[in-house]
């Protein structure tokens, strides 16, 4: 039986490969995607999940939704993922008949409520969306089976030295996600830094398929952190934790957010001695492991 997921995005160049892997792996019923602030400006997140969503000529529906945080102050990764962030490859023009009118907190809402079995959501860029859905309609809690997300770190940041992009970019959502009492996956720079992959594996995905080849062709304009060592690849991580579990390393946490700190704001505070965890924090993988799984769920691909 498939897995009814949702994932909710701000592609971004790690943000196509998991949007590629759940598109096409059988072991899942994608949904939806929805699109927030985060990577780059909605306009350009929306803009790539439509990419997407025609290079696999997709009738997932897409929805555009938060164009800024809760509270804070837009900030953004061109840097890391270039201004449109995901360029590198020619993909299909969009056609914006292709984007849902409905926003995507209204989309989620209704989709959790008419589902006949509880969904998973996967947010992969900052939290704003999921915030708000819960904070609007508490009730779609008895309807979410979990949340997998991309963000955080029981250790270093990448943004600042104690922050994860996804988290500084909204912590105060961050905060509400993390406390709604929902079972919690954080899936950080913990795993992904344990398991970077290698530029001959890069290297590997041009001849895989067509889908490894836009991989392979975006991941060549990707300016992350420890680019010297390979491709960390952070948003993908969900997906093949949720397909394959058993093959990580995880501990139990209490995970707070720091909302206030001048020079912690974003921390994911992550406490492994408490007697009342909030959270599963993915630690690590194999590396060769990862890799093989990688390319194992991308051969679903075209």
């Amino acid at each position: 039986m498939k897995q009814p997921i949702i994932i909710d995005t701000d592609p971004g160049i790690d943000d196509a490969a998991a949007i590629s892997i759940a598109l096409n792996h059988p072991s899942f019923d994608l949904r939806m995607i929805t699109t927030v602030n985060g990577n780059v400006g909605i306009e350009k997140t929306t803009a790539n999940a439509l990419k997407l969503k025609r290079f696999f000529s997709s009738d997932v529906p897409v929805h555009r939704g938060s164009s800024q945080p809760l509270i804070s102050d837009i900030v953004d990764a061109s840097a890391v993922h270039g201004e449109s962030g995901m360029g590198g490859y020619d993909f299909p023009e969009i056609n914006y008949n292709d984007l849902s009118s409905t926003h995507a907190v209204e989309a989620m809402r209704k989709e959790l409520q008419t589902s006949d079995e509880p969904i998973t959501l996967i947010p992969i860029g900052p939290l704003t969306n999921i915030a708000l859905l819960l904070s609007t309609y508490p009730e779609v809690k008895d309807y979410i089976k979990e949340i997998v997300l991309m963000g955080g770190s029981a250790s270093r940041g990448n943004v600042t030295p104690l922050a994860e992009f996804n988290i500084y970019c909204d912590p105060e959502a961050a905060q509400i996600v993390f406390n709604s009492g929902l079972p919690i996956t954080m899936v950080g720079l913990d795993v992904a830094r344990s398991s970077t992959l290698s530029h001959t594996a890069v290297n590997k995905l041009q001849t895989l398929n067509q889908t490894g080849d836009m991989l392979y062709q975006i991941f060549k304009h990707y300016k992350g952190d420890g680019l010297e060592k390979g491709i960390n690849v952070y948003d993908a991580y969900t997906i093949l934790y949720l397909l394959n579990s058993g093959k990580f390393n995880v501990q139990e946490a209490d995970v707070q957010i720091e909302t206030t700190g001048a020079l912690t704001k974003g921390a994911t505070v992550t406490d492994f001695n408490t007697h009342y965890p909030n959270c599963t924090v993915v630690m690590s993988v194999e590396p060769i492991e990862f890799e093989k799984m990688f390319f194992d769920v991308l051969k679903y691909c075209k």
